[in-house]
């Protein structure tokens, strides 16, 4: 108790800020906007408390929302996703070949630390591969962190400034009012049950993906056609968004600030690739760009799924690319680091600025 109680100033400030970002009128508000107000007061030196103990909730409920996208037409178009996905190993391979020497070269980074800073997969997953081969963890902390946050903001804007999508960010089409008790039992056992099993199984980000594949399940079987109420979803950002901008207390400013300058490049050169990618995709398989565009973007699964949900995109495409990326990088990225580790020799040894606490 005592410890839920320390993070209760973070919640309120994270809350505050999304009630600002959603009274401007702002993309994805609750999240983002939890998101820069908790961050800012971290940096400046607020002894905030993030809430990291409830985001196996958080991202649980998140998880049965994306979940209850996944209605009975979508299998239709799957036949589609086969050219999409070998379309998805190429875009792997192109922006591992551009992330990775941007943060060996420019950064200033040994290889290790370059390699898995790069590497498009998940933030928690790529912190253990770090530090399991020897990489500096806190500058792969920083660079994904960043990633996800610039891509968010990033994706955000491009979707309501540039295309005028209205990125409300809870979707308050597919959300209503609590639905039937029976409803939410389901609903509530997709969370408890998803959850237990995507840990059980060992799967990456179990507490979202068991979730949303027992959800899922449930809505394609048509069991149900329920999805979590909007005050729950928006709840959950603020929660989500907190948790993200908490990440960042105790880092010095001089370090965000050349770690944010990296990260802001390589997320414009890799969201130009994923332009690019989604471009072809349009042309080979007929995808919209706009929800190709999504599927690509380095973003957080969860994060890239809210905002699918809140343009009426395929969640359920975009979802599957992000799960495959995510799987194939763990897969491969070890493979990969151990054909580079044995072949370029001192690529353990500290570059010229990598003893900076820069990320």
């Amino acid at each position: 108790m005592k410890a839920i109680l320390s993070t209760l100033p973070a919640i309120a400030l994270g809350a505050a800020g999304g009630g600002v970002f959603w009274a401007l009128g702002l993309p994805l508000p609750w999240m983002l906007g939890a998101l820069f107000s908790t961050m800012i007061a971290s940096v400046s030196g607020v002894p905030l408390n993030g809430p990291g103990m409830m985001r196996p909730a958080v991202v649980a409920v998140i998880g049965v929302l994306l979940g209850s996208r996944f209605s009975p037409e979508v299998l239709g178009h799957a036949i589609t996703w086969i050219g999409t996905l070998s379309l998805l190993l190429l875009y792997l391979l192109v922006i591992g070949l551009i992330t990775v020497p941007w943060y060996r070269y420019l950064g200033g980074y040994d290889w290790r630390t370059a390699f898995f800073a790069g590497m498009p997969g998940g933030l928690s997953e790529m912190i253990e591969l770090a530090e399991a081969k020897g990489a500096r963890p806190e500058p792969v902390i920083l660079a994904h962190s960043l990633r996800i946050v610039v891509t968010i903001a990033l994706i955000a804007l491009w979707f309501r400034v540039i295309l005028g999508h209205d990125v409300g960010g809870q979707g308050a089409s597919a959300l209503g009012d609590f639905p039937a008790w029976h409803e939410a039992g389901l609903l509530l056992v997709a969370a408890v049950l998803g959850s237990l099993i995507g840990h059980r199984l060992r799967w990456p980000a179990p507490s979202f993906l068991g979730p949303m594949a027992l959800s899922a399940a449930l809505h394609l079987s048509g069991i149900s056609e329920a999805a979590p109420p909007a005050i729950l979803v928006n709840a959950a950002q603020v929660l989500l968004g907190t948790v993200l901008g908490c990440r960042f207390r105790g880092v010095p400013v001089v370090a965000l600030r050349r770690a944010g300058l990296l990260s802001l490049g390589s997320t414009v050169l890799v969201l130009a690739v994923a332009l690019g990618f989604s471009l072809l995709m349009e042309a080979l398989t007929g995808t919209s760009p706009a929800q190709a565009m999504l599927a690509l973007a380095p973003g957080g699964l969860t994060e890239m799924g809210l905002i699918a949900l809140a343009i009426h995109a395929d969640v359920a495409f975009v979802a599957l690319h992000h799960v495959v990326r995510i799987i194939i990088v763990i897969v491969a990225a070890p493979l990969l680091f151990a054909l580079i580790d044995r072949r370029l020799p001192g690529n353990g040894d500290q570059a010229s600025g990598g003893s900076d606490t820069a990320g």
